[in-house]
């Protein structure tokens, strides 16, 4: 989502490059990713859905084949995944696809049931339909940011059309049960979306066991392009959607426009190297991440950990400092770009709703920061992010302690 441009102010000459720590904003393109996708930009120029000659043919070629690679990585086929402009157009594919589809129905249903931690676009597409005459249940979190499983349950009624719960949580991590939500929504005959944006290519992800029946992925979060994404839309659920976009009904009539080969290319190459590299770097960010928390708890006092311990993705450290304020140790990290909560949200003012959701004191979510440790986080940057850190909290801290006795 667009934010207003701030003014910032230009880095002092000689100073250091700062080092990245908003992964869950956006990932830096792989290079092996662009290498894939360069010659789509030059050599390789053919409308995709150009039948009638070689050029076309070739273009159509590479974006099948991207297809299935985004397709293996979710356990999918190809034929079951639709390419998006990205995650924020699939939810809303899938939310607002579905409920106009099922409104229609022999059997009209109405009522949709999701949680109030979702992403910025799942809860803004729910009240759009809201608008419309649909309702929705949004299921409250607890203090670590988990759903109640027998909530979700008593939640679902006949006129329940849809249950849509993230897999990750972009603010704070929290991996949702998605294998029991799945069992229920298939036990009640309700159709189960998720958010995957967060969770493609980190933690794994087999559509067919968690009986998820739509999910949205993203490509610019695994160090793909952005202004891409898909829709997963399982074939075996008879799912049906109403598309957003009228056209030339390319993707199977759900997703009409010209496909770009390049971004599409970019995205299957970004999933295959997750595929491959998912194992080996798990295991390499949780030690960068446990190593980063344990040395901030061990040299500071009052640092909370937001969200559950252990059932998260350890790249995302949400963390609130008792008695600092988040803007200015934001503004004191000037050699560390991190974040105070999603970038969807930065626009506005309004303290954390995710956090809010956890049920943290004011003070605690104006001094939350969200740090991110991905694929080309170094052992020294997370020592360097330790140590800018500390020390700018301890400097705030004293600053404010002079000024209160003053």
């Amino acid at each position: 989502m667009a934010s207003p441009r701030k003014k910032t102010k230009a880095p002092a000459k000689g100073s250091r490059k700062p080092v990245y720590m908003d992964y869950q904003a956006t990932t830096p393109m792989d290079p092996r990713v662009l290498d894939a996708m360069m010659p789509f930009f030059t050599e390789v120029y053919g409308n995709p859905h150009s039948t009638s000659h070689s050029f076309g043919w070739q273009a159509a070629d590479a974006v099948e084949k991207a297809r299935g690679q985004v397709a293996a990585l979710i356990g999918a086929e190809p034929k079951e995944i639709v390419f998006t402009s990205g995650a924020t157009e699939a939810n809303n594919l899938a939310l607002k696809g579905v409920t106009h589809f099922y409104r229609n129905a022999p059997t009209p249903k109405d009522h949709i049931v999701t949680v109030v931690t979702e992403h910025k676009c799942v809860l803004e597409a729910c009240r759009s339909l809201e608008r419309e005459g649909f309702s929705v249940t949004y299921l409250p979190v607890d203090s670590e940011g988990m759903i109640d499983l027998d909530e979700l349950e008593a939640a679902i009624t006949d006129r329940t059309i849809m249950v849509s719960v993230m897999a990750v949580n972009n603010e704070i991590g929290v991996i949702q049960p998605l294998a029991q939500i799945g069992d229920i929504c298939r036990s009640r005959k309700v159709f189960f979306h998720s958010d995957a944006a967060q969770a493609l290519g980190k933690v794994p992800l087999v559509v067919g066991p968690l009986k998820v029946d739509l999910m949205s992925l993203s490509a610019h979060k695994i160090y793909g392009p952005k202004g891409i994404g898909a829709l997963y839309i399982r074939n075996k659920s008879r799912v049906h959607l109403d598309p957003l976009l009228s056209g030339g009904g390319q993707e199977s009539g759900i997703r009409s426009g010209t496909l770009a080969p390049a971004l599409c290319v970019g995205f299957g190459k970004a999933c295959a190297l997750a595929a491959e590299d998912m194992p080996e770097e798990s295991v390499r960010i949780s030690t960068l991440s446990q190593h980063f928390y344990d040395e901030l708890d061990d040299l500071l006092d009052g640092v909370r950990l937001n969200g559950h311990e252990t059932r998260r993705y350890p790249g995302n450290i949400n963390l609130s400092f008792e008695d600092v304020n988040g803007d200015l140790l934001i503004a004191e990290l000037r050699d560390l770009a991190v974040s105070s909560g999603a970038a969807c949200a930065s626009a506005s003012d309004e303290p954390s709703y995710v956090l809010a959701a956890l049920g943290l004191p004011e003070s605690l979510i104006k001094s939350s920061i969200r740090f991110g440790i991905g694929r080309f986080t170094t052992p020294e940057e997370v020592d360097f992010a330790i140590t800018a850190v500390s020390k700018a909290v301890t400097k705030l801290r004293k600053g404010k302690a002079q000024t209160t006795a003053a």
